[in-house]
């Protein structure tokens, strides 16, 4: 799927950084010289090839990496139910693990002076200037009570969670019955369409209280368009696959020659919410910075480095160090836990990114300053700093996304046969 396309770039720095291209793949090096034991890795597949086998996936492709070199990589069961077998460009839904990228994407303005962490979201879309919260209560018609919103929602709100937003496909409550009476999970909407509806409708909490996993990076998304003037696609094309060389990576598949690429979950495994995971195939005007993104393995490997490299890769430098920093950092004090904590007990939250605390108090292998997330229909990736280590699950499987996770992460560190962080 190629998505090298012609964009207008604002400024001379974005025309300067999309003129560099590494396209290839990263480097592939030797499992036990960069610390595996290829016993416990075989053990890995066999453990993760059998649950494919018993139907909890059509397909998988487990890749890790060490040293900025690909480790290893196995590919197991199929692309669709009844489809070829699993190969390595295979093209996955990705869902949330869009929102690291729209991040990253959102802190190059910040490095640039465009765009304020702090600055009230209204600054960028007006309609965000007078929000109101649900209170809990209801009227005699049984219409939700509101009232006028606390605090101000900013641009770090929408980053770690904290706007008071929430999301419509899960749980309940009066504010996310609104969402869906709005249908404001259409397609149909763009990004500022989405946003604006968004603002209209009542939030759960009051902004920077609370953190509840939400809409947020879906209007940071809208906002990214209103400060570059680009849409969402065209700016992370030019700004980040393109530089990157992740040839791979877009809203959606456009060529029919790669249609056969995508993977596809079982049908009783595919419902997300109130409907089943989207077609890619199918352009339509929502560019969802929250959740839309098209990958592969290979071409998140790249974003992934570069994130672990703080900010650069292969000479390309997309953000300095220090803003790396800061969004796998953790922003939590002083913010309650809602409804659905999703980055799970022992972690915070920063811009983005699930970020694990210490070393222990989880319940899963890892270090402290990991960072991590998943998408809804089941990719995986997390990143250990200390063991120089990027770990990636590419699965389809919306139903069963959870243990299959829980299980790659502890078959990843058990296969680790040199730690870094003994160094």
């Amino acid at each position: 799927m190629t998505i090298l396309r012609t964009c207008l770039v604002a400024g001379a720095l974005a025309i300067a950084t999309a003129t560099i291209s590494i396209a290839q793949e990263l480097p592939r090096g030797d499992p036990e010289a960069l610390g595996f034991d290829r016993e416990r890795l075989a053990r890995m597949d066999a453990t993760f090839g059998a649950l494919v086998e018993k139907g909890m996936a059509p397909g998988a492709i487990i890749m890790l990496v060490r040293d900025g070199q690909i480790a290893h990589v196995s590919t197991m069961g199929a692309r669709t139910p009844d489809g070829e077998p699993m190969t390595e460009d295979t093209i996955f839904r990705i869902y949330s693990m869009t929102k690291p990228i729209t991040t990253a994407a959102a802190m190059m303005l910040v490095e640039e002076g465009r765009l304020l962490l702090e600055a009230p979201v209204a600054t960028y879309l007006p309609a965000f200037k007078d929000l109101v919260v649900v209170t809990g209560e209801t009227d005699a018609d049984g219409n939700a009570v509101t009232r006028p919103a606390k605090g101000t929602m900013t641009v770090r709100d929408l980053m770690r969670h904290t706007s008071g937003l929430t999301y419509g496909f899960f749980g309940a409550g009066p504010a996310r019955d609104a969402y869906n009476a709005a249908e404001v999970f259409s397609p149909e909407n763009t990004a500022i369409e989405q946003a604006n509806l968004l603002a209209s409708l009542p939030l759960e909490h009051d902004p920077g209280t609370t953190w509840e996993y939400s809409r947020s990076t879906d209007v940071l998304g809208a906002v990214i368009e209103i400060v570059s003037g680009q849409s969402l696609e065209d700016f992370m094309t030019a700004r980040i696959f393109e530089p990157l060389g992740m040839t791979d990576t877009a809203f959606y598949v456009d060529d029919e020659a790669d249609f056969p690429r995508i993977a596809e979950a079982f049908p009783e495994q595919a419902q997300l919410g109130a409907g089943d995971i989207f077609d890619p195939r199918v352009r339509k005007p929502n560019q969802s910075g929250g959740g839309g993104l098209m990958s592969t393995a290979h071409d998140y490997s790249k974003f992934a480095q570069m994130m672990l490299n703080g900010g650069e890769l292969n000479g390309t430098r997309l953000l300095s160090p220090k803003t790396v920093q800061l969004m796998t950092s953790n922003h939590m004090e002083g913010i309650m836990p809602g409804k659905y904590y999703l980055p799970g007990p022992g972690y915070g939250f920063g811009l983005g990114y699930g970020v694990r605390l210490e070393d222990g108090n989880a319940p899963s292998f890892g270090s402290a300053g990991e960072f991590n997330w998943g998408g809804a229909a089941g990719t995986a990736y997390h990143t250990d700093p200390q063991e120089e280590l990027i770990a990636l699950l590419m699965i389809q499987s919306p139903a069963n996304r959870g243990p299959l996770r829980l299980i790659f992460k502890n078959l990843v560190y058990q296969s680790i046969a040199e730690s870094r962080a003994d160094d």
